[in-house]
């Protein structure tokens, strides 16, 4: 081994030749059990960040893992490449509006711009040592792609589970699309109160509103039908003030007399109580509020203005004809598109939706068929079906993502399928290959296109190849793992769910692991759009070694969120110098080894026979561990392993005697030799799965011209028979060693001044093995006598 490490020659090296050897690929089950994942494919908006490679990381060191348990690791990456977020950041690099263009000349700067995004995003997983089989990476905007979305949806049109109708939607007037209510979140504001008197025959009636630009709107006021206040208001007409038209009052119980007046002006539409008293009631629908964020040109006063700017004006005409009574300062919730942080508003438009109310008790049961790790996040999911107010919209008013493959007669309106040999279709740049039922044959292509969730919910099946030549849903499917971060529980774990139960009647995986994130400051995540990450992941990884990020992405507990400063990675290079100098101190020792045995033919030494317990039961417990996904927690049981019993104390133990065989005898250094080979050897494979570099490096320097396989990774931890007795005798051994370090320590003793006798007590089950370790224990100790006396128990 070379004297100090060079993490950047060695990275870029075994990464070459991981690639040549084909380590990682896929090899259809042939000979292993198949384990296979479903990777998130990160949304290309930007550059990726550190809380990508947190997360990301998780999920690959799972990979590895399942890798040297003997499975045939299915491990594809894709790129999640089409849909609004995408096109937004070809508006920013671009600084050209979609709508300003040609939609052809748009759709060539995003496959421009995502072939960039993605050569950068695939250079960091490989740099990363990421084992995805890169023969099966997707892109969701690839022509594979869009078939499978586009049969998706056409087999849930053919089954009613996929239906187009005109209603208010949720919309979003910067991005001018319609979005799904997993979409939306919600943020404090501070509003305004508007005290306004709705006359009427009873008298005024006083009521508190937000939004006085929706008067012209108003369609009804409801009040609560058990309010005192209001008996005599019930069943009456109002006056809306300004606009001077009558509107019924009505009851509902969903009212709250606690808030504002308790009498509530209902608007098409000012949120989402609106919409639901509109449905319940059955109320007439005034269109106010046009798609780019406008008022109707028709409605006096405001039209033509910008929503905000609309209620300030009429708030200065309330006041000037003395029709507002008062303004009260308030915090107000309001739900914004989580893409540009936009309030959101309702506008009726005709749009395609995937029927998701009418099945959310299957739903709700495929939560309790998946495990979930942590077993928490599984009531984000279920609490999200049970409050679910509407169906799944899956049209965007957009440009670049998978086209619905429907077009609609001329003459009757109605919707003419594609047929799946055109797969994929773009309608706007083919035809039917038939005529409409009503004998037109002149049609209307659908210009909107899928929801990019509408895609992404269907990875499973793409990876699978979902109805094509070469479909290996046999193989893979239920795949094992889904891996993600919590924050899409809603959108990513729902609608895949929602997709393979109508397709397949199965859940889309058996295991799902949900990682925490990464925050730059307290309640402040970081994220491609905000730009706060603290540094470019390939700036850290070329500082400070890919092994040394990897290390630190695996210290955290599954499911929790963490902070990250560039400080703590001096941890990672502490323990990657550690694994280095004592792998180095170990090879040494090794010069002369001949593997001519195996462990059960050589009568090894007890302190011997104790290390290597200590690995297998290190290896049993982080294989418990990670086979429940805690990586976290097991990179801790490994560390103890290795920092305490191996450096601590065993290569303390052991030291003199592989030094100095002819004072101890040569049988004696071949047994610590022997240890020595398969507890290190041991200890690589497991941290492997972490830092996959300096492991694979220490492999081929040393292990390879023993060892069958070529690399480190295509190896298999072993676990033998455990032996408490064993265990315990090496941990009252490390008792004994630990009082005679911290009494030298006391006595401003060095660690290698002699001391004149030591007095073992040990029970005598462990008095054989005592003797046989007196050598080492004195030259551990610096002991020149040792006396054993009986342990009373």
């Amino acid at each position: 081994m070379d004297k100090k490490y060079d993490f950047s020659k060695t990275e870029e090296n075994l990464t070459k030749f991981w690639e040549q050897e084909g380590i990682y690929h896929y090899r259809n089950g042939r000979d292993r059990k198949i384990f296979s994942i479903d990777t998130p494919p990160p949304t290309v908006s930007g550059k990726l960040h550190i809380g990508h490679v947190f997360s990301y990381t998780q999920a690959e060191i799972i990979a590895r893992f399942k890798r040297m348990q003997g499975y045939d690791v299915f491990y594809p990456f894709g790129f999640d490449d089409n849909g609004l977020p995408t096109e937004r950041l070809v508006e920013r690099d671009e600084k050209v509006r979609a709508n300003t263009l040609p939609r052809s000349e748009f759709r060539s700067k995003c496959m421009e711009t995502i072939g960039k995004y993605e050569e950068e995003f695939k250079n960091l997983w490989k740099r990363l040592g990421f084992s995805a089989d890169w023969n099966l990476e997707y892109r969701t905007i690839s022509d594979l792609s869009q078939k499978i979305s586009q049969k998706s949806f056409l087999e849930l049109a053919k089954s009613g589970k996929a239906y187009r109708k005109e209603s208010p939607v949720l919309w979003c007037t910067e991005c001018r699309t319609s979005i799904a209510q997993a979409e939306l979140e919600t943020r404090e504001c501070r509003t305004i109160f508007h005290y306004l008197n709705f006359r009427t025959e009873a008298g005024d009636l006083l009521i508190a509103t937000t939004r006085p630009e929706l008067l012209a709107g108003c369609v009804c006021i409801f009040v609560h039908p058990d309010d005192p206040r209001y008996k005599g208001f019930a069943g009456r007409k109002a006056v809306v003030p300004l606009y001077d038209f009558e509107i019924p009052i009505l009851t509902d119980d969903t009212v709250s007399m606690e808030k504002g007046t308790g009498a509530v002006m209902c608007a098409t539409f000012g949120d989402s109580t609106d919409l639901e008293w509109y449905q319940r009631h059955k109320l007439p629908c005034k269109k106010i509020i046009m798609p780019d964020g406008t008022i109707h040109e028709a409605v006096p006063f405001i039209g033509g203005m910008k929503v905000k700017a609309a209620r300030a004006h009429i708030a200065e005409l309330l006041r000037g004809r003395g029709l507002l009574v008062k303004q009260e300062e308030m915090n107000h919730m309001v739900a914004v598109h989580e893409r540009c942080g936009t309030e959101t508003e309702f506008i009726p438009s005709e749009q395609w939706y995937i029927d998701v109310l009418s099945e959310k008790e299957r739903f709700l049961k495929a939560a309790d068929e998946i495990r979930w790790h942590p077993e928490h996040f599984k009531n984000r999911y279920t609490s999200w079906v049970e409050n679910l107010k509407w169906d799944w919209c899956i049209s965007r008013q957009r440009y670049f993502g998978v086209p619905f493959p429907v077009w609609y007669c001329k003459e009757c309106h109605k919707p003419i399928f594609a047929e799946e040999k055109q797969l994929p279709v773009n309608p706007l740049e083919s035809r039917p290959l038939r005529s409409c039922d009503c004998g037109c044959s002149d049609f209307i292509p659908e210009t909107a296109v899928l929801d990019t969730w509408a895609t992404s919910s269907v990875t499973t099946l793409i990876n699978a190849g979902y109805g094509e030549e070469n479909d290996i849903t046999e193989q893979i499917f239920p795949m094992d793992m889904r891996c993600q971060a919590h924050d899409i529980i809603r959108t990513w774990t729902f609608y895949s769910v929602v997709k393979s139960i109508y397709h397949t009647g199965k859940t889309p995986w058996k295991d799902i692991m949900v990682s925490g994130f990464v925050f730059a400051k307290p309640g402040e995540k970081i994220s491609k759009s905000k730009n706060n990450g603290a540094g470019s992941p390939m700036a850290l990884i070329e500082t400070h070694s890919a092994d040394a990020v990897r290390y630190w992405a695996a210290g955290s507990k599954l499911g929790t969120d963490t902070f990250f400063s560039e400080e703590e990675l001096k941890i990672s290079k502490r323990f990657l110098n550690k694994l280095y100098n004592a792998a180095k101190f170990a090879l040494m020792q090794l010069g002369d080894f001949e593997k001519t045995s195996t462990l059960e033919e050589i009568q090894l030494l007890p302190v011997d026979r104790w290390i290597l317990q200590r690995v297998n039961e290190t290896t049993i417990r982080a294989a418990e561990l990670l086979n429940e996904y805690e990586i976290g927690q097991a990179r801790h049981e490994i560390d103890t392993l290795f920092w305490r019993d191996f450096c601590d104390y065993y290569i303390e133990i052991a030291k003199e005697r592989l030094y100095q065989p002819e004072k101890h005898g040569a049988a004696q250094r071949y047994s610590g030799q022997t240890c020595l080979y398969h507890s290190l050897l041991g200890i690589l494979k497991l941290y492997a799965v972490y830092t996959p570099y300096i492991t694979e490096y220490i492999y081929q320097d040393f292990y390879r011209k023993y060892e069958t396989e070529i690399s480190l990774h295509r190896t298999i931890w072993e676990i033998r028979k455990e032996d408490r007795l064993m265990l315990a005798f090496g941990e009252h051994l490390k008792g004994i060693i630990s009082e005679v370090r911290k009494e030298k320590t006391e006595k401003q003793m060095s660690m290698k001044d002699t001391i004149p006798e030591l007095v073992i007590s040990c029970p005598e089950k462990f008095r054989e093995w005592y003797r046989k370790s007196e050598m080492d224990i004195k030259a551990c100790t610096g002991a020149v006598k040792i006396l054993f006396q009986n342990f009373v128990m």
